[in-house]
């Protein structure tokens, strides 16, 4: 059904670029602004669960971040388990759950115990799921969903959008209402293809380290602006045709 007006969303997803461009303003390593973003990381997640915000969804490492340089990709696996070591304890006192979406088959098995721990220490939290896409892609999760269902025998005339949908990597949340992606950059880079398929797209000039609640509040001002129709004909039919 289209919408006039859109009320505040119930999941937002986030393309989380600009830490290296950050750092190198400010001539620091680009580590530093890594560190500057986990922290403007966890300031966003009290900020959507201060806002009634359930789901957020952040692109932490895509399947093609294996192609950064090797100290880069080394560093940025480390910041993740001192990251969850230092935060892990608050985020959860906090009600934030959190979830993982992508191929942790390859990653090391420090890293990838430290997620499923963290997923398994606040899977009883439901003031706000942070679903951490970590090795991830959009296509390899589309992939993954049909694998997933051929392999339990789903005939091939029996594959339709529902039931792929339910072997998505986040089949346990709704699609995102809103994707912002920081850093100026105008694209989605292979981030939850399938589910953003209806998103409001918003795009900030802003480094995400430097994105804080007043950000957020912008984005969020701007998708509320959003006629959302959804292939109708919205409220004015005379207007052209769009989804």
């Amino acid at each position: 059904m289209a919408s006039s007006a859109a009320s505040n969303p119930r999941h937002i997803a986030i393309v989380m670029d600009g830490n290296g461009r950050w750092a190198r303003k400010r001539l620091m390593p680009r580590g530093m602004g890594h560190k500057a973003g986990v922290d403007a990381l966890v300031k966003v997640v009290q900020a959507c669960a201060d806002r009634n915000v359930e789901f957020l969804t952040v692109f932490a490492f895509s399947s093609e971040n294996w192609k950064r340089p090797e100290e880069e990709v080394s560093g940025l696996m480390s910041l993740l388990l001192v990251a969850l070591s230092k935060h892990l304890v608050r985020l959860s006192a906090d009600g934030v759950r959190i979830r993982i979406a992508g191929d942790l088959a390859h990653v090391s098995p420090k890293v990838r115990d430290a997620l499923l721990d963290a997923e398994q220490k606040t899977a009883h939290n439901s003031r706000l799921t942070l679903t951490v896409a970590f090795n991830y892609g959009g296509r390899w999760d589309i992939v993954q969903a049909c694998q997933k269902a051929l392999r339990e025998g789903v005939a091939p005339e029996a594959l339709d959008e529902a039931t792929l949908a339910r072997h998505m990597a986040m089949a346990y949340a709704p699609d995102p209402d809103l994707l912002i992606r920081t850093g100026g950059e105008v694209r989605i880079s292979n981030f939850l293809l399938w589910q953003c398929a209806y998103a409001e797209l918003v795009f900030s000039d802003c480094l995400w380290p430097d994105f804080d609640a007043a950000q957020l509040d912008a984005c969020i001002a701007d998708y509320r602006r959003r006629e959302r129709r959804f292939g109708d004909v919205g409220a004015d039919p005379a207007e052209p045709l769009a989804s």
